[in-house]
Formats: structure tokens, sequence, C-alpha cells
């Protein structure tokens, strides 16, 4: 490992300096990722500025109804958060769905925002990894990738982003905060993923030097009734495979409106919008799920070992919104 400072920030200016003053810093928070990956050598910061005591531990309502969740709360606080259980139980669900027990009380909003993929060429030094290496190659496109992108993928690139906040997040609009030594800034969480495109190795458009600050939750009734569902190769921890968070409002037996966004299937967390399109004001049915999953999903480009997520995929959004229309009709 190679050697590093380590600070401890007392303000969030102090921290905001800090970054700014050195583009090999590197905020702190749980390290439940980036400690792992200083001990493999793909991370090597010069300095990590340790944010866990920041002022910015809080969960509060909005007036206009959302939440305003601080980057240093814990995934374990942020699912069990009674406002969070109650207006956007699907995010809930997917922290829950993320990590053991011991991970989510260490983790942060912050962090996990910014985890990295969990590709085995890209954990490898002695191979190739255009996302660690610009210029290097891809080798999961010809090599192992049965677990690899099928939306949203490039020549360059085939990883898929491993978080599961971030699926919910997606679905609900969230909007990221942050901080600079210019001031405040925020981002919404579809354009703070970068597409994949050929720079890899550019994976969001936070501002060199920013500190996340937290995330803001606009108010989304819909939410009120979501669901995420993960499936993963062990009842365990374990990374997905394939992931959904889905809300619905079916009022007569139509769709009024309905969110959705996929995980573990491209670089980012994948909103799925033809779908909405699809079924927003068309019947509530089975069928018009499929149809719906199948104008999502013709854009997928498989590779010959992760095929199987293209079907994994439809019938988890068939399988998750009968589930949630049932519910909604009680």
């Amino acid at each position: 490992m190679r050697e590093f400072g380590y600070q401890r920030a007392v303000d969030v200016s102090g921290a905001v300096t800090l970054l700014g003053a050195d583009p090999d810093a590197r905020a702190l928070g749980g390290g439940t990722n980036l400690v792992d990956l200083m001990k493999a050598g793909v991370e090597r910061p010069a300095l990590l500025i340790d944010v866990r005591e920041l002022p910015l531990g809080g969960i509060e309502t909005t007036d206009d109804g959302g939440l305003r969740i601080g980057a240093t709360v814990t995934n374990s606080d942020l699912a069990a958060h009674p406002e969070v259980r109650r207006r956007y139980p699907a995010l809930a669900q997917a922290v829950l769905a993320g990590a053991s027990g011991q991970l989510r009380n260490m983790a942060t909003v912050g962090g996990n925002l910014l985890q990295r993929t969990r590709c085995g060429y890209f954990a490898d030094l002695s191979k190739p990894c255009n996302k660690r290496v610009p210029g290097s190659g891809c080798p999961a496109i010809e090599g192992e990738h049965h677990n690899h992108a099928i939306l949203g993928a490039s020549a360059h690139c085939v990883a898929v982003h491993p978080s599961d906040m971030g699926v919910a997040l997606a679905a609900f609009d969230a909007v990221v905060r942050y901080e600079t030594a210019d001031g405040p800034g925020e981002l919404p969480i579809a354009d703070f993923y970068l597409p994949v495109g050929d720079t890899p190795h550019l994976e969001t458009a936070l501002p060199p030097g920013a500190l996340i600050t937290g995330i803001t939750l606009p108010p989304a009734p819909v939410a009120a009734i979501s669901r995420y569902r993960k499936v993963r190769e062990r009842a365990s921890y374990a990374f997905a495979i394939g992931s959904i968070a889905a809300a619905l409002d079916v009022r007569d037996g139509v769709v009024h409106e309905v969110r959705l966004a996929f995980g573990a299937v491209a670089s980012r967390p994948w909103r799925a919008r033809e779908a909405e399109r699809t079924l927003t004001g068309g019947p509530a049915s089975a069928e018009a799920f499929a149809a719906a999953a199948d104008a999502e999903l013709a854009a997928a480009e498989a590779l010959p070992d992760n095929g199987y997520k293209v079907t994994l995929m439809r019938n988890l959004v068939v399988a998750v919104l009968t589930e949630l229309t049932e519910e909604a009709t009680r």
C-alpha cells in the first residue's frame, strides 16, 4: 500500500479546501469500498480526509414534502428512518439488500454514491482495464462477463454499477448536493453518473475537489407504494445480477404513474424511461408490463454469457409491477 496522509476535517469548508488542494486526496466516510481498493492497489490516494464528524448526518423533511439526507448518514440509519420507510419504502429495501449489517453500520450515503464497480478485471492490477488505466483495453468483453452490462455499455467498458441504493434514488429523481471552493452545487441523479462512452474512467459529473454533502428526494406520492427487488447468486450478502426499483399508482385498472429503474445492467443505475412511457395511461396488466419491459430492453446488447439478464429483467418487471398493482388495489 502506498503511504498516505490522514487528516480529520472539522467543517465542510475545511474538507473542501483540503480536497481542492490535492487532486490525489480522497474523502473517507465509512471506507467500506475505498479502503478495500487501497489494499488492492487500485486506489492510491496521497491524503485521506476523514469526513465522518462533519455535521452532515441528519435526515429531515423538506417544506414541499420531500426528504433531505446528509452525506454521512449511515446506510443502517437511512434504512431504519421512519420517514424513509413510509415515503420511499423501496429506498429502505434497497439499502437493506445492499450489504451485511456490519457494512451498513459503517457505509455512508455519500460513499455509496461513489462506490466503484466490482468487475474482477478492474480490481486485478495484473489485467488491463480502461476504467483503471485509460486506453489499456477491456478484457471482460472477451473474458468473464456473465454479470456485466447489457444496456449503455461500449467497446471500452462493460462493467456495471454495484449500488442498490442508487437504483432507488434513480427511480425517485434524487438530487445530489455538493460543495466546492466556488460554493454549493447540485446534480440530478440522472446527470450525476456519466455515460460510459470512450471515457469509462470518468464516472461522475462532480467538479474537481467537490465534496458530496447530501441528497434531496423530491416529493413523490407514488413512491409510497414502491418496492425494490434484487436477484443475486446466493441468498446471503452479494451484489445483484439484476435488480429493480418500482413505484406504481393504479386507478381503476389504469396506470396513472409509474417509476422504474434497473440495477446491475449498466455502468450506472438505469432509469427505464421507455418502459414508463409505454405503461403510463395503459392497463395495469401482466401483458402490458411485459410489453413495457420489452420496449425498454429492445436496446439491450448482450454478450455471449450475459444474455440471461434480458429475460431476468423482463420477469422482474412483470413480477414486481403485478405485486404493486395488487397492493394498490386492496
